[in-house]
């Protein structure tokens, strides 16, 4: 006795189909599961077993193979438990053949034979539009997350018993259904630009960085505003697309981080990671390889806060994801590329002590141990962080202002507007913003006139900037310039880009 279950299971961020076969012969009892199935997949057979003696269904006394085609791929997961399940119902005749070969099921089974979540059912429904498929059943708590893709029908399922009666044709179910429109309506949440006392300079900086996608160092006191700058900083980005909410929506399923009442990430995403962290942990990897925090905050923001004390073997493995917007992760069995283009957000003290260079309180640090702190940051890292900001101690007077500084709705409106002309004049290319560009862009749509030149020449020359950072500072100019509504890059939008390379400027 032979039955055929269509299932998925993920590769990367994309999933692809298994066939989840199961055959039932004589012989003693026996229950093995092939097809390369790791830990997880391997522990079904008790699930499966309980769930349809406790769901009233007859467990076959035999010798049960199961095999996970294609079998050369390792599976790894819970959501196997539903398919091999209607697989044995079938394989005993309590289903009859044929209906349960038109859908794609994904589940985890409970003792009991409830329905569980499980990860990845975002991918999977993605795919599985292109299967030739009837529909998709999936736990009632991923029917809303499957339901955003447009051309399948999505079906969300409680119980082992219920499954078994809509196959049957003894039950009706109706297809979830989300309205994605809705999803975008609330605008960004969180905190508010109006709330930051102060720090004007640091908001324009932070405008300009949100305008072109750039990458940004903040370096002040304990206590002046760093934290709380970075964390506004979402509210002021454009709105994601519904492509870019998809792609962001996937790696969040395959990690397990999208909350059961979402649908979709709508908002962009704001990773905080603790300096503690592994090299894993922030780029992705491991045994069973997953995203890391590099990709959960794919076309959002990566806060670092106090970088120094992060390891730097980790914060080295940076470089690649920030050139390149994806991490490759290779092992021996396969290679998998995650998606990564994220801004880098990063906070740190001027020295040990915190207070270098602040107007009230005296910096105890030597220069040694002032330099040993800084070196903890390489230059080729700081290279490609595009804007480094001085985050100066707050007076008192801006403290006890009553009046609200300009709200985040004021500057995201000006954001949008210089998104749009980075995106009409960038379209021919895929990209979306001046980020983004390499150099053949910066040749064509950065030109400077030759006082901008003589600029560019002296202080490349006094400071020794890289050809790194001198394309950077062509970037954020031409950002800058985008926000002033100029077709030219001027030398005023050059000189403010200029100033946002303290750091290099310090060390030369």
């Amino acid at each position: 006795m032979l039955a055929k279950v269509l299932s998925g299971a993920l590769i990367g961020i994309d999933a692809y189909p298994v066939e989840v076969e199961v055959d039932i012969a004589m012989g003693l009892p026996q229950f093995s599961t092939v097809g390369l199935p790791e830990g997880a997949v391997k522990e079904s057979k008790d699930r499966v077993k309980s769930a349809i003696k406790n769901s009233g269904y007859e467990f076959p006394a035999r010798r049960i193979t199961i095999n996970l085609a294609p079998a050369d791929i390792k599976k790894d997961g819970t959501a196997f438990d539903l398919p091999m399940a209607i697989g044995l119902l079938t394989a005993t005749g309590a289903l009859k053949p044929g209906r349960e070969g038109r859908y794609v099921l994904l589940g985890e089974l409970s003792l009991d034979g409830r329905i569980k979540p499980v990860r990845g059912a975002l991918p999977v429904a993605v795919a599985a539009r292109n299967w030739d498929v009837a529909g998709l059943l999936l736990p009632e708590e991923n029917a809303r997350e499957g339901a955003i893709v447009e051309g399948l029908n999505v079906y969300g399922v409680r119980d082992l018993g219920e499954v078994v009666e809509f196959l049957r044709g003894e039950k009706q179910l109706e297809p979830c259904i989300v309205a994605t429109d809705e999803l975008f309506l609330s605008g960004p949440q969180g905190d508010n630009f109006a709330e930051v006392r102060g720090q004007e300079h640091v908001k324009r900086a932070l405008e300009i960085a949100a305008g072109g996608g750039h990458n940004v160092l903040m370096i002040g006191p304990p206590g002046s505003g760093k934290t709380m700058l970075a964390r506004r900083l979402p509210t002021i980005l454009p709105a994601q697309t519904f492509d870019e909410a998809l792609e962001t929506t996937k790696i969040h399923s395959i990690v397990g981080l999208l909350p059961r009442q979402d649908a979709l990430v709508a908002s962009r995403p704001f990773r905080s990671p603790h300096h503690t962290i592994s090299d894993a942990g922030l780029i992705g990897g491991g045994a069973n390889p997953r995203p890391g925090e590099v990709s959960l905050a794919h076309n959002g923001v990566l806060f670092l806060d106090e970088l120094p004390e992060f390891k730097k073997n980790v914060l080295e493995m940076l470089r690649q994801p920030l050139e390149d917007g994806q991490v490759t992760i290779s092992r021996a069995a396969n290679t998998l590329t995650y998606p990564a283009c994220f801004m880098l957000v990063a906070a740190m003290n001027p020295c040990n002590c915190g207070f270098a260079g602040d107007s009230l309180r005296e910096c105890s640090c030597t220069p040694p141990m002032l330099q040993r702190y800084r070196s903890r940051l390489s230059g080729p890292l700081l290279d490609r962080i595009d804007l480094h900001i001085d985050v100066p101690r707050v007076p008192h007077k801006d403290l006890a202002d009553p009046v609200d500084a300009e709200p985040s709705e004021a500057i995201r409106a000006r954001v949008e507007s210089a998104r749009e002309v980075q995106r009409q004049r960038l379209a021919p290319y895929r990209l979306h913003c001046n980020a983004q560009m390499q150099a053949r862009h910066i040749r064509k749509f950065c030109p400077v006139d030759p006082q901008g030149q003589k600029l560019l020449e002296m202080v490349t020359d006094r400071f020794g900037f890289s050809a790194r950072t001198y394309s950077r500072i062509l970037k954020v100019a031409r950002t800058i310039a985008d926000l002033a509504g100029s077709e030219q890059i001027e030398q005023p939008h050059l000189a403010e880009a200029i100033q946002y390379r303290s750091l290099d400027r310090r060390t030369s």
